[in-house]
């Protein structure tokens, strides 16, 4: 479990800035000391705990690129064209050893094993064969062209992956191609899930005609899933400040981080900050972020909480700037800011100074041919068809009041918040 001091956090301001509430929490929080050993073909999204060294060169002989001709290339012709006998032919696999000798060709294909005393290959496309069975060269051809030499890709030896790493398949592709079969990776975040509030009940369940089916909960599984972790759902629970003061202290006991929706704001149904301080502590509760000003943070025996906003939007955007980083921090995962494309936008907007808010947008093609940002046409936290229509968010930073429209703006996919 995650062992933190009940003033970890501390924090002298009333209100944070985004960048000081991840700075905070990525700097107080403490990776996960357990680690395990899993099949390659599982590995991906996980987060890998130990260097990954290249216990072979990549690629380990030296082979051709192309289907063609290999050669010495102190043979190449100079000028004009210059016929060479065919002495062999290797095919990719091949284990026969077979030697060029000057003026002379090898056939070869892709992967084939480079003859010994060959160093370039020419393209079966850019020869012709002669009448008498000799293969036609050009000139024009470097020494060289063609083939890949041993190391080429990676060196024996190099640290090809970095513990931190979270694995994507294009990395579990190269461990495969080491000889790879397992990696050690940080044990999966052990996660507490539930929503809090009288008006949401259970998709499956009757439905009062003032309540509402609970979604939150669903999409912050599915975006914790996406960050390997290992969820557990205690459901919803109703506003009552010691049913929820109990399932955090017990939750607290078996789980790495406990991560709420709902009842964070000062409402007087709003137990949940209640309930930290009575359990715990409470170290913070307010992010300069719209949608999601209400976050909570806390700490019980020793556990991080996280409490999240009951608005959709607002609960998927505080996950995604406040909890995000604090899972990758407790998974071991280096840092690894989400970077902004920067699109021209076709809409104007104001805003109030000293918070960063996130605007939802479509991006569609300009007259220009460039990519501009269209604001959803609907303002509102709780309008889940927002986060289902549009493309991502534009990023505007604290000092920003006002955009105009064909100003430049960043551009965050949804697709790198989770």
């Amino acid at each position: 479990m995650a062992q933190l001091s009940d003033d970890c956090f501390a924090f002298g301001r009333p209100m944070m800035t985004v960048a000081e509430t991840v700075a905070l929490i990525t700097s107080r929080v403490l990776p996960l000391a357990e680690t395990e050993s899993i099949p390659l073909c599982d590995a991906d999204r996980r987060i890998l705990a130990r260097d990954l060294i290249a216990s072979i060169a990549l690629p380990p002989y030296a082979n051709s690129a192309v289907d063609g001709y290999a050669m010495r290339g102190v043979d190449l012709p100079a000028t004009g064209e210059r016929g060479f006998q065919i002495s062999g032919r290797v095919q990719a696999g091949s284990g026969e050893r077979v030697t060029v000798a000057p003026g002379e060709a090898v056939r070869i294909f892709t992967g084939a094993p480079m003859p010994a005393g060959a160093d370039t290959v020419f393209m079966q496309e850019d020869v012709r064969l002669g009448d008498s069975g000799a293969v036609i060269l050009p000139a024009g051809l470097t020494i060289g062209a063609n083939m890949r030499p041993v190391g080429e890709d990676v060196e024996a030896g190099a640290v090809v992956l970095k513990a931190g790493r979270r694995l994507r398949p294009q990395d579990i592709a190269l461990a495969a191609a080491l000889g790879e079969i397992r990696v050690d990776v940080s044990r999966r975040v052990r996660v507490a899930v539930f929503s809090t509030g009288n008006e949401i009940v259970a998709a499956g369940t009757p439905r009062g005609p003032t309540q509402l089916f609970d979604s939150n909960r669903f999409m912050l599984m599915a975006m914790l899933g996406r960050l390997g972790c290992a969820i557990t759902d205690l459901g919803i629970l109703p506003d009552d400040r010691a049913a929820i003061t109990d399932t955090l202290s017990k939750a607290s006991s078996a789980h790495d981080l406990i991560l709420t929706s709902g009842g964070v704001s000062t409402g007087e149904a709003d137990f949940v900050k209640d309930a930290v301080e009575s359990a715990g502590s409470l170290v913070f509760w307010r992010v300069a972020i719209k949608p999601g000003r209400p976050v909570a943070m806390g700490v019980i025996d020793g556990t991080p909480f996280i409490g999240l906003p009951g608005n959709p939007v607002a609960s998927f955007v505080t996950f995604a700037y406040i909890a995000r980083p604090a899972i990758l921090a407790l998974s071991g995962a280096g840092p690894k800011p989400i970077v902004s494309t920067p699109v021209r936008t076709a809409f104007s907007y104001k805003k109030k100074k000293d918070r960063r808010e996130y605007v939802r947008v479509n991006l569609r093609p300009a007259a220009n041919g460039s990519v501009e940002a269209v604001k959803f046409p609907r303002e509102g936290a709780g309008l889940l068809s927002s986060l289902v229509e549009t493309d991502g968010l534009i990023e505007l930073a604290e000092d920003v009041t006002q955009i105009q429209q064909g100003d430049i703006v960043g551009f965050i996919p949804y697709s790198s918040l989770y």
